[in-house]
């Protein structure tokens, strides 16, 4: 029960509302027995006196009695709701918040459907415990309790009688919620894993298409499918056994009240009128039990929900966020690797010792074969991993001593494939400073040469880029980020193959902007093709996670290594794309 109480934890942030609802709750389960005692009066006493003058007030009183419950329970059910929309909002919010909290080695080992689902489906799930569980189940037991304890009162003879079967409606709730944790966790593994197949199909469609793989993957779909409906099915299967038992036993309780009461009535144990009360007190005795029995199903369901969320709110969260140093402004951008040492996995070292200098308003360049660990730089230096071992410093500050919004405001980055967000260029190029005016948007992207286009588009910058910027080409979108990065007028930037998934006429486009970027700036540009790096003022060789030359092109060129093979083959496919061009 750890995870409903779990939950509770976040009922306390709203003690008003919790309380109004217990008290709606609890004037409902007062007003229940009334009818009861109505017909205790009216048939054992009104009926057999004859006396209609008594009979009508009676009447009145029980219509009063089933209108102030109803009244009592309409208001709990919109306190209810208020109160449950209350607490999955901060749920949501502290799941998301928690998410763009954790490290990027988080997200490497999870499948995005899986996390979606926990946000979306288990989210959704946790709020059925809040609505039929924790609610619900108190106005049960509430019930219960209340009106078992007046039938005892009524007749402690009939009263002891109703509780046989209570014992073992228990065990048998005991029994079947030992065993249920598991049955519900499978359902909901197996349809997270069925939706990050889907997420995964549905990011690859193009991919399905070319490669004319329909229907082999719609069998892996069905498959997904087929494991969601076997869980569900064995979960329905137990529930079809457990449930029609619960009821054989509660019918079983009013059999032995109807049989042993009847007797008592006939031998002059027991009152006519009482035991006519009695019936319908066990009717709203036996009701919550049978309530109670349905909801542990549904408290089952969201308490494995729940699990999955509370495991990503309780996950580790990245270092150095809320905490640490700030970098003193302006700042100058000297950075310097120190032996720094890094592997993503404990058996294979990514980087082995580098050491690596940037002076302020340095173009530094990173070149190597692909896996030599140049990405592996940018990531370390931008604290989207920790490194194991070194030291790399900004402006003489240990990065690891800085708070990372201090340290990634100070930089920007420009990938090789550009991610722009659904919605308009504007949106788009504001991520980089909110509160950029249209004509700053506009003179950023003159300068990443995208005005041209942009002002082509059918809405200029009103137009809806679409997921990912599906609506702009490669090269469009490298501008737009470029732009992006303009506005945010960074000390430090990062260019990874920035130039590398276009052709050679936007090339120069790019290159031409990504020049105007780097004036007075201390960057770092990784790049296949070696003309674009060229003119760097350092350019680190780098292979299997080391560094294995270092110098300025006519220096490296001259030492005739590996940086001089590079820019032969660099050289020689450029040569072939133009002769093709």
């Amino acid at each position: 029960m750890k995870t409903v109480f779990r939950v509770v934890t976040y009922l306390k942030r709203y003690p008003g509302l919790a309380a109004a609802q217990l008290a709606c709750a609890i004037a409902m389960t007062v007003l229940m027995p009334f009818f009861a005692q109505v017909v205790k009066v009216v048939t054992g006493e009104v009926i057999p006196s004859g006396d209609l003058e008594r009979l009508w007030p009676w009447v009145a009183a029980a219509l009063g009695a089933f209108a102030l419950t109803n009244l009592f329970n309409a208001l709990r059910i919109v306190l209810n709701n208020t109160f449950e929309q209350k607490v999955i909002f901060d749920i949501r919010s502290d799941l998301y918040r928690k998410i763009q909290r954790l490290p990027i080695r988080w997200f490497d080992n999870k499948r995005t459907g899986d996390v979606m689902t926990r946000v979306t489906e288990d989210v959704q799930a946790v709020e059925r415990v809040l609505i039929d569980g924790i609610e619900q189940g108190l106005v049960a037991a509430l019930q219960m309790l209340f009106v078992g304890g007046w039938m005892v009162y009524q007749s402690p003879r009939l009263g002891l009688v109703a509780m046989v079967p209570v014992p073992f409606l228990a065990l048998g709730a005991w029994l079947y919620t030992r065993s249920a944790p598991e049955r519900h966790r499978a359902v909901r593994r197996a349809t997270s894993d069925m939706n990050s197949l889907l997420h995964d199909n549905l990011d690859g469609i193009q991919q399905i298409k070319a490669f004319t793989r329909e229907q082999p993957e719609h069998d892996r779909f069905n498959e997904s499918s087929n494991r969601v409906r076997l869980a569900t099915l064995h979960l329905m299967r137990v529930w079809a056994t457990y449930s029609p038992s619960m009821e054989l036993l509660r019918n079983l309780g009013y059999v032995i009240v109807l049989g042993f009461g009847g007797w008592w009535v006939i031998t002059g144990k027991v009152e006519s009128g009482t035991f006519f009360a009695f019936l319908v007190l066990l009717s709203l005795f036996y009701e919550p039990i049978t309530r109670l029995n349905q909801l542990n199903q549904i408290i089952q369901a969201g308490r494995a929900a729940g699990e999955r969320v509370f495991e990503i709110i309780d996950a580790e969260e990245e270092t150095g966020l809320d905490g640490g140093r700030e970098l003193a402004r302006p700042v100058r951008g000297h950075v310097r690797f120190d032996e720094v040492r890094f592997s993503y996995t404990e058996k294979i070292a990514t980087l082995k010792g580098v050491n690596l200098e940037a002076k302020p308003g340095q173009t530094i360049a990173l070149v190597g074969h692909t896996g030599a660990g140049k990405s592996t730089i940018i990531n370390l230096l931008t604290r989207f991993y920790e490194y194991d071992g070194g030291e790399i410093t900004v402006d003489g500050i240990p990065i690891r001593e800085l708070k990372k919004s201090s340290l990634r405001d100070a930089i920007g980055y420009v990938t090789q494939e550009s991610f722009l967000f659904n919605g308009s260029v504007r949106d788009n190029l504001r991520l980089g400073r909110p509160e950029a005016t249209d004509d700053e948007l506009w003179e950023a992207l003159e300068i990443a040469n995208a005005r041209d286009f942009v002002e082509a588009l059918p809405e200029q910058l009103e137009t809806n880029v679409g997921e990912r910027g599906v609506k702009l080409s490669v090269g469009e979108k490298q501008r737009v980020s470029i732009a992006r990065v303009i506005l945010k007028n960074p000390p430090i930037l990062l260019l990874d193959e920035a130039t590398a998934s276009v052709d050679t006429q936007t090339e120069k486009l790019i290159q031409d902007a990504l020049e105007r970027l780097m004036t007075a700036r201390t960057s770092f540009v990784i790049a296949h093709r070696l003309s674009t790096v060229r003119n760097a003022d350092r350019i680190y060789v780098m292979d299997r996670g080391e560094v294995v030359e270092e110098g300025d092109h006519d220096t490296l060129i001259a030492l005739d290594g590996q940086y001089a093979r590079l820019c032969r083959h660099s050289l020689m496919m450029e040569a072939e794309n133009e002769a093709f061009a």
